[in-house]
């Protein structure tokens, strides 16, 4: 969470932190009966300060998950000492019970259940020594049924807590990505405004010339053939500029239709069958009801292309690429399955990033469009992928009665 730590942060950190040391220096020197004596507990509970100072004050030079795990194990070594070097303050047993909420402030789900269970099994311990053995726990002692619901009760009030913070902070964190998906769009879009029309021009001339040689009689088939792969270059360097600029100035009028899923789907696969064929993979069209979606049938289609595509260049020769559709909660669910070389989870979020491809001449460019074209039509699209297994895509949007 290195990110969370800017320069005014840091500053409002080292004051809180600066003020609960010194709270800890008071309770260590002002009104303990324990001072003056400088018994083993004395220096105990001084060492623990001391410790938990250093820890707290070099913590955001060590940001990591070891160091959070030491900061709860002496914080909690630390409340525990004031309970029991301190049995007639009562307050310590609030301190008890609120431990767990330290692991809130890490923004840390794992080592907040390991708090809460550990201070848990302790809480647990203590009552069962106290009623035991020990006499110095009056309070406890005479309301034990209410101290347990009382700690249950803290317990899940710093659940909620938690519970709450952590789905801000997840909608915080999609909301960022969504910014920074945003601002690639932005970037990509003024790149593509900029320099599309300056580079389309030239390429149309160079076209035209290679095209005026190919068809000269004074060539030898060797030079047309070169000047066939020259053009063939060029339709290419033409299509990536034609993506860029479907990105920089994507038609927002475009007509929207009611688009029948089964029949776009089979005309699809027929459209990739000889690809698939090429690359000796299969497309296998499989339950598919009948589905309407509000869409352009052209840009649909072209979604479609783009995701079945990939799946079978990213199959191995002679696997099946399966295509699924059908209803689910008021939502149209298309589901492309291939068995080829999958994707690692950061692979998987870097997909739509412009010039971002697995693809060894691939330019990103058609993953971005995929998401444009689902998210310009409520949708959405999700990778489930293990590497070397296989990716599954799910396309989603809203069903449209019919």
């Amino acid at each position: 969470m290195k990110e969370f730590y800017t320069h005014v942060n840091k500053k409002l950190y080292y004051f809180t932190v600066v003020i609960v040391i010194a709270i800890m220096i008071i309770g260590l020197l002002m009104g303990n009966p324990r001072f003056g004596k400088f018994d083993v507990g004395y220096i105990f509970h001084t060492g623990l300060v001391i410790i938990l100072s250093a820890c707290l004050l070099l913590y955001p030079k060590y940001i990591t998950h070891v160091f959070r795990l030491i900061i709860i194990t002496v914080a909690s070594a630390y409340f525990y000492a004031l309970f029991f070097l301190y049995p007639d303050t009562w307050s310590t047993f609030i301190f008890l019970c609120f431990i767990p909420a330290i692991a809130i402030l890490f923004f840390d789900s794992k080592l907040f259940y390991f708090s809460i269970l550990l201070n848990s099994v302790a809480i647990m311990f203590t009552l069962s020594y106290i009623m035991l053995f020990d006499n110095g726990y009056p309070y406890i002692k005479q309301d034990l049924i209410g101290n347990v619901i009382n700690f249950i009760g803290s317990q899940v009030i710093i659940y909620f807590i938690f519970y709450l913070s952590q789905g801000r902070i997840k909608k915080q964190l999609l909301y960022y990505e969504q910014i920074q998906q945003a601002e690639r769009l932005k970037t990509t879009g003024q790149l593509a405004a900029a320099v599309a029309h300056e580079i389309r021009n030239p390429l149309t001339v160079v076209k035209g010339f290679l095209q005026l040689y190919q068809k000269d009689a004074g060539f030898s088939e060797d030079i047309k053939g070169k000047f066939t792969l020259m053009i063939d270059e060029l339709n290419i360097a033409e299509q990536v500029i034609t993506q860029f600029l479907s990105i920089a100035k994507p038609n927002k009028e475009t007509e929207i239709e009611t688009v029948n899923l089964k029949v776009v789907l089979q005309s699809v696969t027929d459209l990739l069958h000889s690809y698939g064929l090429l690359h000796d993979n299969k497309i296998e069209l499989i339950r598919v009801e009948d589905c309407y979606i509000a869409a352009n049938n052209i840009e649909f289609k072209q979604l479609l292309i783009n995701i079945i595509k990939n799946a079978i260049e990213a199959s191995k020769i002679g696997d099946s690429v399966i295509v699924s559709a059908g209803r689910n909660k008021g939502f149209v669910e298309i589901r492309v399955v291939d068995f080829g070389q999958g994707m690692s989870e950061a692979e998987i979020k870097s997909l739509g990033t412009p010039f971002y491809s697995l693809k060894s001449k691939g330019t990103g460019l058609g993953m971005m469009i995929c998401y444009n074209i689902a998210a310009k039509y409520k949708g959405t699209i999700d990778f489930e992928s293990t590497k070397g297994e296989g990716t599954t895509v799910t396309i989603r949007f809203p069903s449209k009665n019919y």
